[in-house]
């Protein structure tokens, strides 16, 4: 059991760093004057999910559904 926990805890470590990492990748959401005008809609705008920015939001939600996951499996096993 000890052996699991350990191997766990090295996981956590692991999606906590790329997280770090491709939290920092990204762009920020914020769409300053242009959203007044309507600029923000362009060509990127819309087909955001198929570029890179669409791809490391994608994998951003899945290792925080990790991360979450094993911190409450990592909990349960110190009880």
């Amino acid at each position: 059991m000890e052996a699991l926990r350990i191997v766990l805890t090295v996981i956590y470590i692991l999606i906590c760093l790329a997280l770090v990492v491709l939290v920092l990748m990204q762009e920020g959401k914020s769409a300053g004057l242009g959203a007044i005008s309507g600029a923000a809609e362009t060509y990127w705008g819309k087909n955001k999910g198929r570029s890179m920015e669409g791809k490391l939001v994608k994998i951003t939600t899945g290792l925080a559904v990790g991360f979450m996951v094993l911190a409450v499996v990592l909990n349960l096993t110190l009880f």
